[in-house]
C-alpha cells in the first residue's frame, strides 16, 4: 500500500496554495475552476487543500477548522533532510509567513 493524499481543509484553497508556493517553492499541480480543491507537486504523496464547504460534505462538518486566528492544530509537514534545507529555506519561509499573515513589516527577513 502507498500513502496517496494529505488533505487540509481551509478557508481559501488559492491562499493556501500561494503560501506553500512562496514559502517552500512547491508548485501548484492542480486547482479546480470552482476553487474548492487544489494540489501541490510535492513528490510521491500529494498535499491537497479543500474548502471548508468540501469538509462539510466529506466529513459532515465534524472536524477542527484550520483558522489563522486560532491556535494551530496538531499537525506537522516535514521534508527529508531538514537539517540541510532549513537554513537555505528559512528566508523564503519567513517571507511567505509575513505575506500570508498580511504583516506590513519594514524590517527585512533574515538572510
Amino acid at each position: 500500500m502507498k500513502f496517496g493524499y494529505t488533505i487540509i481543509y481551509v478557508s481559501s484553497v488559492e491562499e493556501a496554495l500561494n503560501f506553500y508556493n512562496r514559502a517552500f517553492g512547491f508548485k501548484t499541480k492542480k486547482i479546480l475552476d470552482s476553487g474548492d480543491w487544489g494540489e501541490l507537486s510535492t513528490g510521491d504523496t500529494t498535499l491537497a487543500f479543500a474548502t471548508h464547504k468540501m469538509g462539510d460534505i466529506n466529513l459532515e462538518g465534524k472536524y477542527h477548522r484550520a483558522d489563522l486566528n486560532d491556535v494551530p492544530f496538531g499537525f506537522e509537514l516535514c521534508t527529508p533532510r531538514v537539517e540541510e534545507d532549513v537554513f537555505r529555506m528559512f528566508p523564503r519561509f519567513c517571507r511567505g509567513i509575513v505575506m500570508a499573515a498580511g504583516i506590513n513589516n519594514s524590517r527585512p527577513c533574515p538572510e
